[in-house]
């Protein structure tokens, strides 16, 4: 397995497929350009370690072992000094990357002392920006930042990367072409999702791998990217990204469809069965339940959906 994103979204996702497949592949996001990552970045140079220690922190176990790593390395100072903010895991991996000159390396031992279930991978072994196109009140604006298209006002139309042909992290390309399934989503949608599709030898491994491909939609419009987007906007939004992507499975929460026609009419358009079940926590909150994301893509991977 493959699961391809970052921030909060991937983290559900990696919390669910640890429990269903023991060869699993993280291949994340490197654009952050804010807080903790964003400043290792400005200051040292590095690819931003944010979400790749998210990533490893949902790779983390259910034991003692696990859960306590889990923890550490998320964990952040509170200070009054220029430590503040910074988390315990992105001063872990920069260390390593700097001791051995190996950005996947470091992350590979990083994982072998958490314990994790799988390997985290960067998709491109350059910092990226992201370049997005912004409408509000029928003016369109050009952003440049993850943090800036997350956060200014409007709808995003479209994004881009600079550079715009970054050199993809080889073991990113090869996880994807020999991978059984790979995973999109759920996630922030223009800038942890879409980008793996604007790197141009990822985006054609991903095209031209035999794994199949599994989009897991998000269980609400994120504010700042994709303000009142129904799931099938999303669906179109990602077509029009990678008009030549072919899907085999969307995967929806039952309570998020408002429009099941219009929905399954733009997973078809893409060469997708849709399939609808209760994937969300049962408080309320617009959050994955990992256990129950896990059950069903166990029963989607065994073709029991």
């Amino acid at each position: 397995m493959v699961a391809l994103g970052g921030g909060h979204g991937l983290y559900a996702s990696l919390s669910a497929l640890r429990r269903v497949t023991s060869e699993l592949s993280a291949v994340v996001t490197v654009a952050d350009d804010g807080g903790s990552s964003g400043r290792l970045r400005r200051e040292l140079g590095v690819l931003p370690p944010g979400d790749l220690r998210m990533a490893l922190a949902a790779l983390c176990g259910d034991d003692d072992w696990g859960r306590t790593w889990s923890e550490v390395v998320q964990h952040r100072f509170r200070s009054e000094g220029d430590l503040h903010g910074h988390a315990v895991g992105n001063l872990l991996i920069v260390a390593l990357w700097e001791l051995l000159d190996d950005p996947v390396a470091g992350l590979d031992w990083v994982g072998r002392l958490l314990g994790a279930h799988g390997r985290v991978l960067p998709m491109a072994s350059v910092p990226l920006d992201i370049v997005a196109e912004v409408e509000l009140e029928g003016r369109v604006s050009t952003v440049r930042g993850q943090v800036a298209c997350a956060s200014t006002p409007g709808r995003v139309r479209a994004i881009s990367l600079v550079p715009p042909d970054p050199p993809a992290s080889p073991q990113a390309i090869q996880a994807v072409r020999e991978a059984d399934w790979v995973i999109f989503g759920p996630g922030s949608w223009f800038t942890s999702v879409l980008p793996h599709l604007m790197v141009p030898k990822l985006a054609q491994a991903l095209h031209e791998t035999r794994a199949r491909r599994l989009v897991a939609l998000n269980l609400a419009p994120q504010q700042g990217e994709t303000d009142g987007f129904s799931p099938q906007q999303h669906l179109e939004v990602l077509r029009q990204h990678a008009p030549a992507l072919h899907l085999d499975i969307v995967l929806a929460d039952t309570g998020v469809v408002d429009d099941h026609e219009e929905l399954e009419k733009a997973a078809v358009a893409m060469g997708a069965r849709l399939i609808t079940a209760e994937v969300a926590r049962s408080d309320g909150s617009p959050r994955h339940d990992a256990r129950r994301l896990a059950s069903v893509l166990d029963e989607i991977f065994h073709e029991k959906r």
